[in-house]
C-alpha cells in the first residue's frame, strides 16, 4: 500500500486538527448514530458525539440528564459508521468537574469502550487543571467556551455571551487557559463576532464556532438543526434541507397508500412459482 493511500485511509487525529489553525477550516457536525456517521464521514473532519443527544434523540428537556453510558453507546455507533473523521465525545455533566483523577477514570472509560480519538469538556474555574491532567496522560481534549449548555442552571437562559466587558474578559481568559492547558481545539459558542475574532487570534489552537461568526477557524452545528428536522432552530443555524417536511410528506403518502390498499403492490409482493 502506498504512503499516499495509507494517509488517505488514516483517521484524523488531534494533531491533524491543530495543524489546521489559520489556513484550513475545520468542518464539524454532531453525530449520534451509525447510519448518520456513514453519511457525514466523507465530508467532515470531526464528528462530535455531543451531549445534545439527550435533547435531539432522547427528548430530554436539557442536557443535564445525559449519562456517561448514553454517550458511550452513541459513540460506539458513530465509530462503527465512520472511517476518516476524528470522533470526539462530549463528557457529560458531572463526569469531569470534580477531582482530575475522577475525570481521568471517566475519560479512560470513554476512550477504551468506544475507540474515539478525544473528549470534549466545557470551561470553568477548575477545568484547565483537569485538561492538563488528561492530556499529560494521553487523552486528547477539546475545550468549550462562551455559552456553556451544561452550566445553564448557573449561567441562565441560552443567549449570546461576551457582550458585557466582564463577561468578555472571562470568556477570553477561559479560552487562553484552555489552550495553554493542552486542548487541541476550542469550541466557541454563542459569542459576538468581535470576541470570537479576539479569541481566535489569542490562542494557538483552532477555534470551532457555533453561533460565533466566520472569524473562527472552523464551524460546528447540530446536524438535525442543519437538516431542518425541527420546527425551530437557533438564529445561527443555516438550514440546508427541510427533512421534517420531506419525512412528513413521505409518511403521509405511505399512510394514504396503505389505507387505499395501494401498498404493497405487485412490485413489493412475493409470489409462488406456478
Amino acid at each position: 500500500m502506498s504512503a499516499q493511500r495509507q494517509d488517505q485511509d488514516r483517521r484524523l487525529a488531534a494533531s491533524d486538527i491543530t495543524a489546521r489553525k489559520g489556513h484550513a477550516p475545520v468542518v464539524c457536525l454532531t453525530c449520534y448514530t451509525t447510519h448518520m456517521a456513514q453519511l457525514l464521514d466523507p465530508h467532515c473532519d470531526v464528528l462530535l458525539v455531543g451531549d445534545s443527544v439527550g435533547m435531539v434523540l432522547h427528548g430530554l428537556p436539557n442536557i443535564v440528564g445525559v449519562t456517561l453510558e448514553m454517550t458511550i453507546l452513541h459513540a460506539q455507533a458513530v465509530m462503527r459508521g465512520s472511517r476518516r473523521a476524528m470522533v470526539v465525545v462530549d463528557m457529560p455533566f458531572g463526569s469531569y468537574e470534580g477531582a482530575p483523577e475522577d475525570a481521568y477514570a471517566a475519560a479512560c472509560r470513554v476512550m477504551k469502550e468506544t475507540g474515539a480519538q478525544g473528549v470534549k469538556v466545557e470551561s470553568g474555574p477548575t477545568v484547565p487543571a483537569t485538561i492538563a491532567y488528561l492530556t499529560q496522560r494521553g487523552i486528547p481534549v477539546m475545550g468549550h467556551v462562551g455559552l456553556r449548555p451544561q452550566a445553564a442552571l448557573i449561567d441562565g437562559p441560552f443567549k449570546a455571551r461576551g457582550r458585557m466587558a466582564g463577561e468578555r474578559e472571562r470568556v477570553l481568559e477561559e479560552a487562553r487557559a484552555t489552550a495553554e492547558a493542552g486542548a487541541f481545539a476550542v469550541v466557541v459558542e454563542g459569542v459576538a463576532e468581535a470576541l470570537a475574532r479576539e479569541v481566535t487570534e489569542a490562542i494557538a489552537v483552532p477555534t470551532i464556532g457555533i453561533g460565533a461568526s466566520p472569524s473562527c477557524d472552523g464551524q460546528v452545528l447540530v446536524t438535525e438543526d442543519m437538516l431542518g428536522l425541527f420546527d425551530w432552530a437557533p438564529k445561527f443555524v443555516r438550514r440546508y434541507a427541510d427533512l421534517k417536511g420531506e419525512i412528513g410528506r413521505a409518511v403521509e403518502q405511505y399512510a394514504a397508500d396503505v389505507r387505499a390498499r395501494r401498498f404493497p403492490g405487485e412490485a413489493e409482493t412475493y409470489f409462488g412459482k406456478s
